[in-house]
Parts: C-alpha cells; sequence; structure tokens
C-alpha cells in the first residue's frame, strides 16, 4: 500500500490536537486543517516536522474551501483516511431567536465543506480500492435532542445522512464510512453553553461527569483502522453510561 495520509478536518480543536498525538505513528504524513492556527498545533509541528503539515481553511467561505483542495492536492499527499471534526458554534438559542445566516453557517462549516472535500478525493480513494472516513456527529443523533441546538442538531442530522448514503455507494469500493456520536464533551467548544447547563449534563450523567476528550479517542482509532474493515456506514455512541 502507499503512503498511510490521514486528513484532519479541524484539527485545532481540542479533539483533533488529542487524535494526532495519539495517532501519529500510525501515518506516514498527517494532513492538518486548521481555521486558526493555536500553540498547540505550531508544537506538534515542531515535533512531527514534514510529517505534519498544516493548512489553513475557512470553511464559512465556499471559495475558501475550493482553495482548501487544492492546497491539499498541491502537497502530493493524497489522504487515504478522513476526519470531519469542524462545526459552527455550539450556542443555546431558542429556534424562535435564530436566524437562517447561523442555519446557512452551521452548514457551510459542517456539512458542505465535507461534500466538497469529499467529492475530490472519494474517487481517488474508490479507484485505490481503499479508503476510512470518520465523521464527528453527536448523542443528539441517537435520541431525543437538547432543546435549543436546533441549527446544530439539523446539521448533524445532515451530516449522519451523507455518512449513510455514502458508505452505501462506496462499500464496495472497501471504502468505510461512520460517524462518532459523543455526549457532551468538556473542550473549548462548550465556551458559549451556560456552566449551569454544563455542570447539570454531568450530574444527569450514570458517570457524573462529562466526556473527557480521551474517552472518545479510543472510537476515532479503531474505525480509522484495519481491524473495522467490517464496519461502515454505522453512528457509534459513546454515551457516558447513558443507553439511548
Amino acid at each position: 500500500m502507499k503512503n498511510k495520509v490521514l486528513l484532519v478536518l479541524g484539527a485545532s480543536s481540542d479533539v483533533g490536537i488529542e487524535l494526532i498525538k495519539e495517532i501519529k505513528e500510525q501515518f506516514d504524513y498527517i494532513l492538518a486543517h486548521y481555521a486558526n492556527e493555536t500553540t498547540e498545533l505550531t508544537e506538534l509541528k515542531k515535533e512531527l516536522g514534514d510529517r505534519l503539515i498544516l493548512i489553513q481553511g475557512n470553511f464559512l467561505s465556499k471559495e475558501e474551501t475550493y482553495k482548501f483542495v487544492e492546497n491539499v492536492k498541491n502537497t502530493e499527499k493524497m489522504p487515504t483516511h478522513i476526519v470531519h471534526l469542524p462545526a459552527g458554534k455550539f450556542e443555546n438559542i431558542k429556534f424562535s431567536k435564530t436566524n437562517w445566516q447561523t442555519f446557512e453557517n452551521n452548514i457551510n462549516i459542517a456539512l458542505r465543506s465535507l461534500v466538497i472535500i469529499l467529492q475530490e478525493f472519494l474517487p481517488i480513494m474508490a479507484k485505490e480500492k481503499y479508503g476510512r472516513i470518520v465523521v464527528m456527529l453527536t448523542s443528539a443523533t441517537l435520541n431525543i435532542p437538547p432543546k435549543y441546538l436546533s441549527s446544530y442538531v439539523t446539521t448533524k442530522y445532515a451530516l449522519l445522512g451523507l455518512v449513510k448514503a455514502l458508505s452505501n455507494e462506496y462499500a464496495d469500493k472497501r471504502i468505510r464510512i461512520n460517524g462518532v456520536s459523543p455526549s457532551m464533551i468538556n473542550t473549548k467548544f462548550l465556551d458559549n453553553i451556560p456552566n449551569l447547563i454544563v455542570e447539570q449534563n454531568a450530574l444527569n450523567s450514570p458517570t457524573g461527569k462529562n466526556l473527557s476528550v480521551k474517552d472518545v479517542i479510543p472510537t476515532f482509532k479503531f474505525l480509522l483502522s484495519d481491524n473495522a474493515d467490517c464496519i461502515t456506514g454505522q453512528n457509534i455512541g459513546i454515551t457516558n453510561g447513558n443507553i439511548m
């Protein structure tokens, strides 16, 4: 097999940083997308050198998303594995006070970006008859979703639909496409959520706490591995002890 190349979309997120740290020895190259570079990414670049390639991309812009795809192609390191993490702002807002722009921004960042990127690289994976794609979803797609997150939940369901459709379309090409749906994770993604909600979510969990980033990484690692060759089209919950 050719070089194993992991493309991490949303690599500057807490999950993206931890995933790269945990999986760095399993890939020849890691292409790390970021909207805004972070200290953590800079430090990882110092550690991994040429094996980690940082590529900026603003997924709010369709033109910038296409430019990002061209920059990935210019590295001449074609992805064999893709992890998709980007999401819009996570905020509690009543539907009646949520404008269309909020929906559109979430869709553009999370869904449109993945469609554009996969339309470029899935045909290459299909020709090679190999690929692994893992998409970050949410436990809200497994059961009754929380209130006041309509744009976020809608976008995640759209991503789930894409996972289901493409996993079937590319199954005979040995491309495995799955979703991971965690419960609330303690990350900076929660910065716009009132502390009371975060604390209440932890109290309502059988474990008495919210998930940590390290709780979700093993599932990503497994789905990216060849041990998951018989798994595709799944929406795998990491629900912190809750049955959904």
